[in-house]
């Protein structure tokens, strides 16, 4: 290890990393499987991530006030690039570095929700469940019903390692719709993305974005933000270029910079999107109000003991949790039973994608996905 590693990794965890580090070199498969250095564990469950999608909730509110098609494309667009920031750079400013979120067990809920304001219109609320464990799939749903703008969606992640780095491709089908649905603002955010974590040498793992990320609206107009992150010799950290296309496919727009920071219209120089401002945290439930499924009261042990550094009380409600589910797993087997979702159904084919995917050759071209049932609590403002 590095003189750097020294300073990132504490000096108890040092011989845990680096038998980690060896781990990866020689594991092949997905790595959601492994388990990291205590130390390496972030708090929060993933079937928190989906709140990111809406820390600036005025943005993903003013999709609806588009009075164009064009209009709209851009603030979906907007709206997209400002939520990256949150997505990807947030645990590195919080925490030091990137950190392995808590896998989330099977059925595993999350609700929370951003009060109404003058900007925004009505409350904005969120519905998380974890679809699978294995592979981990999160589905989601986001609403502002006085706005008429919802966005449904789930990802599924597929990790592995490769030239010294982490390697995390994730699968999304997403729809916004806006309402009137005459107004036509339905896409496909992100649905396929990749990413690498580097720093893993030091012991300070950060992420990067990589290839391509698409966002396909049914009136045609195609936006397509291609990520130039930071090479290992050259290049900017976190850049990007997006190219939002008309359907006539004629005077594209352009914007460039970088995602956790600003950018600029190339055309007129306009600041196109700006994050440098505080975000709004989500809205949750007391732990002691929360169901025995709801992340927060789920992982709370865990949580507490990640925080405060002991890690040996972490790993032992970690172990009981996973425990518990793997037991939960065999008295369904043994049943012929099997876990039934709560506020999601799985379709083997997803219509939307499948149609909008077709005006921009998606790859894949069909995708299954996760139906919301409309049937999520709502939090009183």
């Amino acid at each position: 290890m590095s003189e750097q590693a020294g300073e990132a990794v504490p000096a108890a965890q040092k011989s845990s990393w680096t038998s980690f580090l060896k781990s990866l070199a020689g594991f092949t498969g997905d790595l959601s499987a492994m388990t990291a250095p205590p130390f390496i564990l972030s708090p929060t469950s993933l079937t928190e991530f989906p709140a990111y999608w809406c820390e600036r909730p005025e943005l993903f509110a003013a999709i609806a006030d588009g009075k164009t098609e064009q209009a709209r494309a851009l603030a979906v667009l907007k709206w997209f690039i400002s939520t990256l920031k949150g997505q990807y750079t947030s645990r590195n400013e919080s925490m030091g570095s990137e950190k392995k979120p808590l896998n989330p067990v099977l059925g595993e809920l999350f609700y929370g929700y951003w009060p109404a304001n003058a900007a925004r219109g009505g409350k904005t609320t969120l519905f998380v469940e974890q679809v699978s464990h294995h592979p981990p799939i999160t589905a989601y749903r986001i609403e502002n019903l006085d706005k008429g703008v919802t966005l449904t969606g789930h990802s599924a992640q597929k990790t592995s390692f490769s030239g010294g780095s982490i390697i995390r491709e994730t699968s999304r089908a997403c729809s916004s719709d806006c309402i009137p649905s005459v107004w036509g603002v339905r896409g496909i955010p992100d649905h396929t993305s990749r990413l690498r974590i580097d720093g893993l040498s030091y012991g300070s793992p950060y992420i990067e974005l990589a290839e391509t990320s698409y966002i396909q609206s049914s009136t045609g107009w195609l936006s397509t933000i291609e990520y130039k992150g930071k090479g290992y010799f050259s290049g900017k950290s976190h850049s990007f270029k997006a190219t939002l296309t008309p359907p006539s496919h004629t005077s594209p727009h352009v914007i460039e910079g970088t995602w956790h920071t600003t950018s600029k219209e190339s055309h007129s120089g306009a600041t196109f999107h700006d994050v440098a401002s505080p975000k709004e945290e989500i809205t949750v439930a007391p732990i002691e109000e929360q169901g025995e499924w709801e992340s927060r009261k789920l992982w709370f042990g865990v949580a507490k003991g990640i925080r405060e550094g002991d890690f040996e009380s972490a790993a032992t409600f970690k172990g009981k949790i996973e425990n518990e589910q793997r037991q939960r797993r065999r008295d369904e087997s043994a049943g012929g039973t099997t876990w039934e979702l709560k506020h999601f159904k799985h379709v083997e084919h997803d219509p939307v994608y499948e149609r909008l995917g077709k005006l921009f050759k998606a790859n894949p071209p069909t995708e299954d996905g996760y139906a919301y049932l409309g049937n999520g609590p709502h939090s009183e403002s």
